[in-house]
Formats: C-alpha cells, sequence, structure tokens
C-alpha cells in the first residue's frame, strides 16, 4: 500500500506493472516475493487493481482542479457576457432606454445579467489595465448617471421627431476620457457635445473623474434630408454667416467651449473589465455598461486571470 499512499507513479510505471500482473507465473518477475499461501495469493491478485483504481482517482482530482476547471469557469463568463447583450437587445437598446421606453422588468432583466457577469470579472486591478483604453460605447446606464441625465433633458424639452441622440461613445487615453453625444435634429442638423474629463486612479477599483470642458460642435447639414419648408432659412443662414467678420466666424464654425476646471467630479469604481466590456459603477451603485467599438490591446499584454 505504499505505492498507493505516495505520490502517483509515471504511466510507464503504471504500464510496466499493469503488464507484469498479466504476465505468465513462468515468465513474470513478481514485485514482492512472498510464500505461496493461498491468502497472499488472494492479496497478490487483488492490489493491481487498487493500484490502478488509485491512479485513475489522483488523475481526476487533478484534472478538475486543473485546466477543465479554468475552461468551465471561462465558458461560464462568455455564456453570461452573450446573455448581457441579448438582454440589451430584447430592451430596445439604446433608443429605448434614452427615451424613457424600456419597462420595469427589462431593466430588472439586464441588471440581473449586469451582476452575473461581475461576479465572473477576469481583471483583478482594471483601473491599471491596458484593457481600459480604447473607444467605448455606452450600452447602458441608470437613472443617476451623467448621461442618462443629459438624455432626459433633451427628451423632455424636445419631441423626439425634432430632436433625438443617437449614440454616446467616450475614448480613453492617458489618463484622460472625451465624452461624445451625437445629436440630431430633424433627421437632417448633426451636432456633437464633446465633455473632456481627467481620470485619476484612486485604488485598484476606483477611480476619480473631473470635468475639464465641454464642446458644443458647430452643426452639420445633411442637405438631402433637410425638409423644403428650411432649405430657404439654411440659404439665408449660410450668406449671413459668410458676411459675419472672420474672429466670429471662426469661432462659431470651431464650436462653443465652456471650461468645466474644478466644477464637477464624480467618483467611480470599475466591476467588470475584459477586452470587449466595460462595467462601472457610480457612488450609488448604479452601473454603466460600455462595449468596445475598436480593436483591444494585444491579449499578451494582461493574461486572463480569476480572483479567487
Amino acid at each position: 500500500m505504499a505505492s498507493v499512499q505516495g505520490s502517483v507513479p509515471p504511466l510507464s510505471a503504471i504500464r510496466a506493472r499493469r503488464e507484469l500482473s498479466f504476465s505468465s507465473p513462468a515468465t513474470a518477475t513478481p514485485l514482492v516475493s512472498f510464500a505461496r499461501s493461498p491468502d497472499t495469493h488472494r492479496q497478490l491478485s487483488v492490489r493491481p487493481g487498487l493500484r490502478r483504481r488509485s491512479v485513475l482517482r489522483a488523475m481526476v482530482q487533478q484534472a478538475v482542479h486543473g485546466a477543465p476547471a479554468a475552461y468551465a469557469k471561462e465558458m461560464e463568463r462568455l455564456s453570461a457576457k452573450e446573455s448581457l447583450l441579448l438582454a440589451f437587445k430584447d430592451s430596445g437598446g439604446f433608443e429605448a432606454l434614452v427615451t424613457g421606453k424600456t419597462t420595469d422588468m427589462q431593466r430588472i432583466d439586464v441588471n440581473e445579467r449586469i451582476t452575473g457577469l461581475e461576479r465572473l470579472n477576469p481583471t483583478p486591478r482594471p483601473t491599471t489595465s491596458p484593457f481600459l483604453e480604447g473607444r467605448w460605447n455606452f450600452e447602458w446606464f441608470g437613472s443617476g448617471s451623467p448621461g442618462f441625465a443629459a438624455a432626459r433633458f433633451i427628451f423632455e424639452r424636445f419631441p423626439s421627431t425634432l430632436a433625438n441622440l443617437p449614440k454616446m461613445d467616450v475614448v480613453i487615453k492617458d489618463g484622460y476620457a472625451k465624452i461624445t453625444a451625437k445629436l440630431k435634429f430633424l433627421n437632417s442638423i448633426e451636432s456633437k457635445f464633446v465633455l473632456s474629463t481627467k481620470l485619476s486612479v484612486e485604488g485598484p477599483l476606483r477611480m476619480k473623474e473631473e470635468y475639464v470642458e465641454g464642446t458644443m460642435e458647430s452643426p452639420t447639414i445633411i442637405e438631402e434630408t433637410l425638409p423644403e419648408q428650411l432649405k430657404g432659412a439654411l440659404g439665408q443662414a449660410t450668406n449671413t454667416m459668410q458676411q459675419l467678420p472672420v474672429p466670429i466666424r471662426d469661432v462659431i464654425t470651431s464650436g462653443l467651449t465652456i471650461p468645466l476646471g474644478g466644477t464637477f467630479q464624480r467618483l467611480y469604481m470599475i466591476s467588470y473589465l475584459d477586452d470587449e466590456i466595460l462595467i462601472i459603477r457610480d457612488t450609488a451603485g448604479v452601473p454603466e455598461v460600455l462595449t468596445r467599438l475598436v480593436s483591444s490591446p494585444s491579449p499578451m499584454a494582461e493574461p486572463t486571470e480569476y480572483e479567487s
């Protein structure tokens, strides 16, 4: 029984012992010499089977705690990601969210799937991870987030046929974030509001965001979709613009910038991060979910890890 209680023997040794146990008495060399009593013969015939079962049990235990367990957890994480993205689609997506058409049942379903994915976060220190940088698209935000407040401000004052917010994204690079909200008026006039912020690392999960400035870019007009009753007004506005002094015209063309340094700031925690999805929660615990728009850093930069 010493070989069973010790370390698992190599496969070659197992094969050798199995061959010896099934060899004919004339050619086989016994592993241990005993007197040929009936009881001893029964012990010799039983021990090889017990030894093989012990070896197989040890190999199975090692497999459960090794690569197959990590593979199973990775499959669970990928399934949770797919489930969350499907929940976004079923709830009507970004448009339904910003226009207030998302139902309470859809909200609780999405929040449940967000919580399930956060439990499988593969990045132990997301605030310093190279995966954090890049361009991210807003998929979901709660009632307390700045994005939701901006969207509700627009849709409470303008009907959706007059103005809408089809897209919001953010670029994170070198400790700064640039949030862009794309606005569309009458389905013909497009403009962008850009909010620049400074990011500071407060811990492995926590970050501080300080607003630097906000810029309302000059609108772009899509003449092909402009209503006929507005084309005359557009021509008059263009002529008026050309008659303005160059300094004023340049200011209008470049957009309006509002300094915000030291005025607004917020703390938030990154509860999930990988190469495709970013989830943050503010001080009230309200989640925001973003999906990557451009290619992520090389996976070799930071291997997938799981916290115990």
